[in-house]
């Protein structure tokens, strides 16, 4: 799952940096996407405050004693995970063709990449692609509801935190039996997940005015082009 959300929050930090420069965000007025301001606002503060006493600091630890070509390799598993999560919404959304190429890109990762450690789908044509549930409700017509930050993981709308509890039932991570295991590798996605976002955080911090309204006007901008499979180029150049 990892491979997913770290991805898109990434893509979010990237570009709310473009809006910190374009000043295509706003500050101090009224939202009509954003009802529970007052709200959201806490639960930020309260992941900003998390994340300076505890995880951040975690993600330092685990980048300083977890060689390179190890954490790409973790990473790269979780993100061959998550592809089965993909390939679910490929389907639901009706994109048999790259349902196809995805299934295929997830069985060469699983075998010739040693259980996803090494991406080798990628330099022979089969990128990742990012589908998730709460992209598959908007292809069904659902609309986002209002923006919402979720404890821990930060910004979504309502149909997207539904469509990340969703996804997060097809993690294989979560049905094995061993409870410390499980436990173990959970923690593992969400520290290494965190960590990946240590630079874009400190880019983010010294470049926007108030970090709230720039990560929500990049969040939802960047939402509607995933849902409108607008690409990351275009999306920028808007």
């Amino acid at each position: 799952m990892k491979g997913s959300r770290a991805g898109h929050i990434r893509n979010v930090i990237a570009a709310t940096l473009v809006f910190s420069v374009t000043g295509c965000a706003t500050t101090g007025t009224a939202d009509p996407a954003d009802p529970w301001e007052g709200f959201n606002r806490g639960v930020y503060s309260f992941n900003q405050t998390m994340d300076n006493i505890l995880f951040d600091p975690l993600g330092k630890g685990y980048q300083a004693i977890t060689p390179d070509v190890v954490d790409r390799g973790i990473s790269n598993m979780f993100s061959n995970l998550n592809d089965l999560s993909v390939i679910a919404n490929d389907i639901l959304q009706f994109k048999f063709n790259q349902a196809l190429t995805d299934a295929l890109r997830f069985v060469y990762n699983s075998t010739a990449g040693l259980l996803g450690f090494f991406d080798v789908s990628t330099p022979i044509g089969m990128p990742k692609n990012d589908e998730d549930f709460g992209q598959t409700l908007a292809v069904w017509g659902v609309g986002p509801g209002p923006y919402l930050v979720v404890p821990f993981f930060g910004p979504s709308t309502v149909r997207d935190a539904v469509g990340f509890g969703a996804d997060a039932l097809l993690n294989p991570v979560m049905y094995l039996d061993n409870e410390a295991v499980r436990a173990g590798l959970l923690s593992l996605n969400y520290i290494d997940f965190k960590a990946d976002l240590l630079s874009a955080k400190t880019l983010l911090g010294e470049a926007a005015l108030d970090e709230y309204d720039f990560v929500k006007s990049a969040y939802l901008e960047k939402r509607d082009a995933q849902v409108n499979d607008r690409t990351s180029s275009e999306f920028t150049e808007e």
